[in-house]
């Protein structure tokens, strides 16, 4: 996802990954870099969506979600991540669990 956060998220790195970022930009990062019980650390705070984190999820479904209602799916009442469509006169039904999406119809065609 390249998405923009849209609240503030600060972000620990710890021993070889603080280090490494200064090493691949020392001009930049070297002045955030803080050794605290003799390991390297560097707090960041995210422009950018981080997958793996709360935001990244949320944002996703939201996105995912816009997407599939333009389609003309409907939302299934009882779970957020369950739509529905009447394709070609048969069900056609998309859910999904954090990033993993599984799409149903009788018609391979229509699933494609």
């Amino acid at each position: 996802m390249q998405a923009n956060m849209d609240d503030v998220v600060h972000l620990k790195m710890d021993g070889r990954l603080a280090e490494l970022l200064v090493k691949v930009e020392p001009k930049l990062y070297r002045r955030f870099l803080s050794v605290k019980n003799g390991r390297s650390t560097m707090y960041v705070k995210l422009k950018k969506v981080l997958y793996g984190t709360l935001q990244a999820l949320m944002l996703f479904w939201k996105s995912l979600t816009a997407k599939i209602l333009s389609l003309g799916f409907k939302v299934n009442p009882y779970d957020k991540c369950v739509v529905n469509k009447t394709v070609h006169g048969q069900q056609c039904t998309i859910l999904w669990l954090v990033d993993d999406i599984k799409i149903t119809h009788t018609d391979e065609q229509d699933v494609s």
